[in-house]
């Protein structure tokens, strides 16, 4: 049976303006299609930025004096639940979990499909990349912006949790200047591996180029 710790009573005091606090705890083992399982300790928190649900999942043991490997991976439901090959966050998010229990830290899932522009508004974007867009232009057409997420959650929950340096399991550049702007000490940025398909070379082209994501494409396409 999971462990749980159940949320704490409400009371008068509030926390104070930008901070946020640890709500519950609850251990979940998890276990991925290929048959990689890894023990999770799940946080939800009380006071987040955006009042958006988001979780932290601890993952293996930060050795005494190390640096917990972090990182944020943003909901994508076609990708993390269905498989699709459309984008690499399925594959993205399997790494990052077999990755962060072997050396200890935090994956923060936070609840921004889409880079931010919600379930609906990301598949009616799938229509105009079929089209012939790229993932940036097919938002902008749509009258969003191109990536609409904001981290400040993040950093309050790495806050609440007491964690004030990091390594970033993260291709985005933006994510690493987010944090270091929120207070976060983001001492490297470690690049995820390149998970490639004929479904999503456009998407991860797409990425390096106009957004500058360290993804390793042109030694395995022209």
């Amino acid at each position: 049976m999971p462990q749980v710790q159940l949320p704490q009573q409400q009371n008068d005091s509030q926390p104070a303006a930008g901070t946020a606090r640890v709500r519950a705890r609850v251990r979940i083992p998890l276990t991925f299609p290929d048959g990689y399982r890894a023990e999770a300790e799940v946080f939800t928190f009380h006071g987040l930025a955006d009042g958006a649900e988001h979780l932290a999942l601890a993952l293996g043991t930060v050795p005494e004096g190390g640096t917990p490997l972090v990182r944020l991976h943003s909901e994508c439901l076609t990708g993390d639940v269905f498989g699709s090959d459309r984008c690499d966050c399925g594959p993205q998010l399997r790494e990052a979990v077999e990755r962060i229990a072997g050396s200890g830290g935090y994956l923060l899932y936070l609840r921004q499909e889409g880079r931010g522009i919600g379930l609906y508004n990301k598949l009616d974007a799938y229509a105009l990349q079929d089209s012939g867009l790229d993932t940036y232009d097919a938002n902008t057409a749509l009258g969003l912006p191109e990536d609409g997420r904001d981290y400040t959650a993040a950093a309050q929950m790495l806050a609440a949790l007491g964690v004030e340096g990091i390594e970033l399991l993260s291709n985005n550049p933006d994510k690493a200047a987010q944090l270091a702007g929120l207070g976060i000490t983001v001492e490297r940025r470690v690049p995820t591996g390149v998970h490639l398909s004929e479904s999503n070379v456009r998407y991860l082209r797409a990425k390096v180029e106009r957004t500058g994501h360290s993804i390793e494409l042109s030694r395995l396409v022209g």
